[in-house]
């Protein structure tokens, strides 16, 4: 069966955040899931100017693309986090804080990167998420 293992190796930094350092997958393809932005099944944008309501939707996004193929959260081995302001960064932190205990029963958290970038795609977009998932 398949499945993703969170490891953070004896001799590393603490994390700083809700994350591990290392996601290691087991037994299925791996899929790597494209950026996932704030829209709604019609293709429009969802909380322009509004980085909560963003990123509600991108989140809400990934899991409509992880259930479409067969999977949940739990099967997320990394996350790639693209921002397009840094003030945003402690409001991405409370919202993942409240997110993510129902994504992951656990407590443990997969790896993230979290980038500052000029712009997405349209400038409407604060926020995009990337994963790589293990399938069975």
């Amino acid at each position: 069966m398949a499945e993703v293992r969170y490891e953070n190796p004896k001799g590393t930094a603490p994390a700083q955040g809700l994350y591990s350092h290392a996601g290691v997958a087991h037994g299925g393809r791996i899929a790597f899931i494209a950026g996932q932005l704030s829209v709604d099944a019609g293709g429009a944008v969802v909380g322009r100017n509004d980085f909560a309501a963003q990123f509600r939707q991108v989140f809400e996004n990934l899991g409509d693309v992880l259930a479409g193929m067969g999977v949940g959260f739990d099967r997320v081995a990394k996350f790639t986090t693209y921002m397009v302001h840094s003030q945003d960064i402690d409001a991405f932190m409370v919202l993942r804080k409240e997110l993510f205990p129902s994504l992951f029963k656990d407590g443990v958290y997969p790896p993230n990167t979290l980038l500052m970038i000029d712009r997405l795609v349209k400038e409407d977009f604060l926020i995009e998420v990337e994963a790589v998932a293990v399938l069975d």
